[in-house]
């Protein structure tokens, strides 16, 4: 028996097919997604000897309250998995720019806190990875709505 909140009028028909511009943007996109961040990891690794993931966990680190966050919230930051950006952090702690400290609430957890080396490196490499950014993305962007690009790419996001 055919359902009746279900009519024929209220079930959408095939989606439009995709304009050459549509194409276009999305297969570049995706591209993009992929070739980035690799560009991005090769200019920081040749220039700063210094991966984009740790450049990365040192940024977040710099900008979360007293340069610090639990390694969950860092790994999600950095959207890696938690085992992956305890890696990252062994390597960080390693190098001495980063140490672990038990988490003040439970006693369980484990936060990652960014040292003044640490700082001092990420100011050292902030240049570089600045300029990286510069060459392989936004310069391409000169003329466009910024801001409006920001705003559609939050949406997407979400």
């Amino acid at each position: 028996m055919p359902d009746p909140t279900h009519s024929p009028e209220s079930t959408p028909g095939p989606p439009d097919s995709l304009d050459p511009d549509e194409e276009d943007l999305m297969r570049s996109l995706s591209r993009v997604i992929y070739a980035l961040p690799r560009a991005l990891d090769a200019d920081m690794a040749r220039e700063q000897r210094l991966p984009l993931i740790e450049y990365q966990a040192l940024m977040h680190l710099s900008e979360a309250p007293a340069r610090q966050l639990r390694m969950s919230d860092l790994a999600t930051a950095c959207e890696r998995s938690l085992s992956g950006m305890t890696g990252v952090v062994h390597r960080l702690e390693g190098q001495g720019y980063v140490r672990r400290v038990k988490g003040a609430r439970d006693g369980r957890s484990w936060n990652a806190v960014l040292t003044d080396t640490g700082l001092a490196r990420l100011e050292e490499a902030w240049p570089s990875h600045l300029a990286s950014m510069r060459r392989h993305f936004l310069d391409h962007l000169a003329g466009l709505d910024l801001r409006a690009l920001g705003a559609a790419l939050r949406a997407v996001a979400a």
